[in-house]
């Protein structure tokens, strides 16, 4: 099918943004939004992150989306907002170029995989389970007991081999050597300045930078060129609670995101910031 607005959309830019963390409704979202970028044949993409990070597959799924824009002749730039950290880093490196704010937070690339050992809780309140399973580690990283040595070894070997597609990525999409990742790459967060000395983002700048530079690599007036922002609804559980309706501005906002991607990432190896 030909779209009947497709050469006039030729001469505008898409804008995408992905904002807080990153899981499945996350991807769903993005994915959507990358499918109108290229079946409306929009010739480039300036995406906005403002994101911690989030859950290790759907932070890969949108990278992989975002490179097969890139197959398609669709230039994409990325603008690295208040932060863009670990899981928001790994989708930021397939973009053609990434500016970042002095400021921006930035970063922490590794693997966390985090849980919680109730036992000496559950034993004061009088609680204990019992557990049949197929093999010793069906039950790893069970919330009511230590792990044990060789468990913590099977995780260990988990986290480092996640870690090694984060560095493998990020050095290939910087065009880094991945001794060079690996030197920064230990967790730590930094600025956007120090990012631009490490190689990380290509410019400091603004949105409105970022848009700029996008347009100037199409061939296009970036004074004329304008951006439509390609948005998907979030799902009604974070736009709504009983009795109203929770805005960018709620105080419940945060708070509801949280604890939805908390309930829904239990125990899943993250690319992650969060203080």
């Amino acid at each position: 099918m030909v779209w009947p607005f497709k050469t006039k959309k030729r001469k505008q830019l898409a804008r995408l943004e992905i904002t807080g963390a990153i899981a499945a409704d996350t991807r769903k979202r993005v994915l959507k939004a990358l499918k109108v970028v290229e079946d409306e044949g929009y010739p480039g993409l300036l995406l906005r992150i403002d994101s911690p990070g989030g859950t290790v597959s759907d932070s890969q799924e949108i990278y992989a989306a975002l490179q097969r824009l890139r197959t398609k002749d669709i230039r994409t730039v990325a603008s690295f907002g208040n932060i863009s950290a670990s899981g928001g880093v790994y989708i930021g490196v397939a973009a053609e170029r990434i500016v970042a704010n002095p400021g921006t937070i930035t970063g922490s690339i590794g693997v966390i995989l985090r849980g919680n050992n109730l036992e000496r809780l559950l034993d004061k309140i009088g609680i204990s389970f019992k557990t049949v399973k197929s093999g010793p580690y069906k039950d790893i990283f069970a919330f009511d007991r230590p792990a044990t040595d060789a468990e913590m070894q099977i995780l260990q070997e988990l986290i480092d081999t996640s870690y090694q597609q984060f560095v493998t990525t990020v050095a290939e999409g910087r065009q880094l050597s991945e001794a060079a990742v690996r030197s920064f790459a230990d967790g730590r967060i930094f600025t956007g300045q120090q990012a631009l000395a490490l190689g990380v983002v290509d410019r400091l700048g603004s949105e409105e930078d970022a848009r700029r530079w996008l347009a100037e690599l199409l061939n296009l007036d970036p004074e004329k060129t304008k951006c439509r922002t390609i948005e998907a609804k979030k799902p009604l559980a974070r736009r709504l609670l009983p009795g109203g309706q929770i805005t960018a501005r709620s105080p419940w906002a945060p708070t509801l995101d949280w604890l939805e991607f908390e309930l829904a990432t239990s125990g899943q190896p993250l690319w992650l910031y969060r203080p």
